[in-house]
């Protein structure tokens, strides 16, 4: 899979498989001899002193076969409908009859990583989308079936669970405190199977990256970007510190060819942990947000507000009624810290925010006028079934987000209306039984043609909702749910 980005190629990296690695129980010499080194300046002044330990020489052996156990190749298959058409001399003959469509299965691979003992891995959702089969093959070559608890396609994260016990894991670190230029290693499966457990190194090249999106969906992008060659299959792989720690999950390269030139992308283990932490206690993701639109903070406006630094965020918009609103935060404002953590840009802020539940409470450092405020705020969640709308018009349902069904789509289908689950998400919707590109025709009974008339027989509905119509290629089906 790959996006286009100016004339270099964003591309997730499924493809290949899993397989590696996980911890043992040696640590580094923590008594190892240390050389202090001082930088001066051209007058002559000290400005920086370096402890540097004989263990901070790159020395990967520990790290490398402390976690290559841990990390898995994972095998998916994907059932898809082939459409095709008809020789208008069979047409003639035999009518319309025939089938126009014929199911074929694909297979994709990626790798994962085992986090807990009982059989739980962390992969990309990219690399399980769809998939009717996941197979996860261990570093010791024992094949598992694998069962996809969750999903959440905002940070690409999804998690896996198989039947075995004892397993080797890589533990998490705090992906906070990654230093520009330390060194990592990737771990994975790049290009197949049949190099499972390939181990590369690289230093952290930049944190808090983002890339640019066209399916309009929204994201959360801050990005460990390192330069640790990966390739096509080692999505979902580890990418571990020198003690062996996973600091991120390795899932997008930028590229010209497809392959690696240069720069890999990982999700900080930071939001990973949140996220797999949900899917296990909760089954879903418990997204805090804080209800603002806002952009870099450009010299313009840091002349215009006479500001110190560029450093923060600048607040354009803030949303009725939503936790910033409630806070006191307002437009024009700059977005300083969340608690103790400085806000860099957009993309750090959506990183601090994630790692918060709806409930919790935090401080914002505001600049305001010239001055310093301190505003408390506590997080709210997302109401699935209010009929929020996002940017590109999506209505979200119980977890999912729906959308007046195309013209051409319901043509081809043979109908006059309906409505169009664009997303099942990971929610209530997804669990139900719904798929994405399923067209609602009926809720309780009633003809729906627009995402509205299904809010509003949902919100009629006193215990239960019932939607019938058909899938993506004419099947009809339905499914139900407790209403919550």
């Amino acid at each position: 899979m790959s996006k286009n980005f100016m004339t270099v190629a964003v591309s997730v990296l499924l493809s290949a498989g899993v397989a590696a690695g996980i911890v043992k129980a040696a640590t580094p010499s923590a008594d190892a001899a240390t050389t202090t080194t001082t930088s001066y300046s051209i007058d002559g002044a000290a400005y920086r002193t370096v402890n540097l330990a004989e263990n901070d020489y790159p020395d990967f052996t520990y790290a490398a076969e402390s976690a290559v156990d841990a990390v898995v190749f994972v095998k998916v298959t994907i059932k898809t409908q082939q459409q095709y058409s008809i020789d208008p001399f069979f047409k003639f003959f035999f009518g319309d009859q025939l089938p126009q469509t014929q199911e074929r299965e694909q297979q994709g691979s990626g790798s994962g990583v085992i986090i807990r003992g009982d059989g739980y891995i962390v992969t990309n959702n990219h690399v399980v989308q769809g998939a009717t089969k996941v197979e996860v093959t261990l570093n010791n070559n024992k094949v598992y079936e694998a069962k996809v608890i969750g999903t959440d396609p905002v940070t690409d994260v999804a998690l896996l669970k198989i039947e075995a016990e004892g397993l080797p894991i890589v533990p998490f670190a705090d992906s906070d405190r990654l230093r520009l230029g330390e060194w990592v290693l990737a771990i994975g499966s790049p290009l197949g199977e049949q190099l499972r457990g390939t181990i590369t190194a690289g230093i952290v090249s930049a944190k808090g990256r983002s890339m640019p999106n066209y399916d309009g969906e929204f994201r959360i992008e801050s990005f460990i970007q390192t330069d640790a060659a990966v390739n096509p299959g080692n999505s979902g792989g580890a990418l571990v510190n020198k003690k062996g720690e996973l600091v991120g999950i390795n899932t997008a390269i930028v590229s010209q060819t497809g392959s690696y030139s240069g720069y890999s992308f990982a999700v900080p283990s930071n939001i990973v942990k949140k996220v797999v932490g949900d899917l296990i206690d909760f089954g879903s993701v418990k997204r805090a947000r804080l209800g603002v639109a806002m952009s870099p903070v450009t010299e313009k406006i840091s002349e215009e507000l006479k500001l110190s630094s560029l450093e923060g965020v600048y607040i354009n918009e803030v949303a009725k009624g939503g936790a910033a609103d409630k806070a006191g935060l307002k437009e024009g404002d700059i977005l300083l810290k969340v608690d103790e953590t400085l806000i860099k840009s957009p993309s750090a802020l959506q990183e601090k925010v994630n790692s918060y539940h709806p409930g919790d409470k935090a401080t914002l450092t505001v600049i305001r006028g010239g001055k310093n405020l301190e505003l408390q705020v506590e997080f709210q969640g997302s109401d699935a079934t209010t009929g929020t709308v996002d940017e590109d018009g999506a209505v979200a349902f119980y977890g999912g987000k729906l959308r007046e069904a195309p013209k051409e789509k319901l043509g081809m289908l043979g109908l006059k209306k309906g409505v169009e689950i664009v997303s099942a998400g990971n929610g209530v919707l997804a669990n139900a039984g719904a798929s994405d590109g399923f067209i609602i025709l009926y809720v309780n009974d009633q003809p729906v043609s627009s995402p509205q008339d299904v809010l509003n027989i949902a919100k009629k509905s006193r215990r239960a909702i019932y939607v019938e119509g058909v899938d993506s290629v004419g099947k009809k089906g339905f499914f139900g749910f407790a209403k919550e």
